[in-house]
């Protein structure tokens, strides 16, 4: 069993950044993939970023390629998600996501293990 507990949220005005963490405990991800979803209210949950155990391949979708980063330190079983130029669009509770396998997927459904969520909050 993973379990998965995400930090950095909170309050930010547009053009701002925050950095999320999301830390695992339970086992070594060794050849897990590991991402962020997020969901707003009223909204389902969308795949926002993901990255393979080597840190080699990433995949990130297009309304925040180019403005957020997905890194992960392996030492630490830790993923990370450097958001920058941060937009009202993009508040919503982000979630933090394991999948037991290598593959980039961007369905919510083919991730296995899931964090808590942490709360986004962009003012404009």
């Amino acid at each position: 069993q993973v379990q998965l507990v995400e930090s950095g949220g909170g309050l930010v005005q547009a053009g701002g950044s925050l950095r999320l963490s999301c830390a695992a405990s339970g086992r070594t991800l060794i050849n897990y993939v590991m991402g962020w979803f997020r969901q707003a209210p009223g909204k389902e949950r969308e795949f926002v970023a993901a990255v393979t155990w080597s840190g080699g391949n990433r995949n990130l979708s297009t309304s925040v390629k180019g403005r957020f980063i997905i890194s992960r330190d392996n030492a630490k079983n830790t993923v990370y998600l450097q958001m920058n130029s941060l937009k009202p669009e993009d508040t919503a509770v982000y979630y933090c996501a394991v999948a037991r396998d290598a593959l980039l997927r961007i369905e919510a459904a083919g991730y296995d293990y899931w964090g808590q969520g942490t709360q986004v909050t962009v003012s404009s």
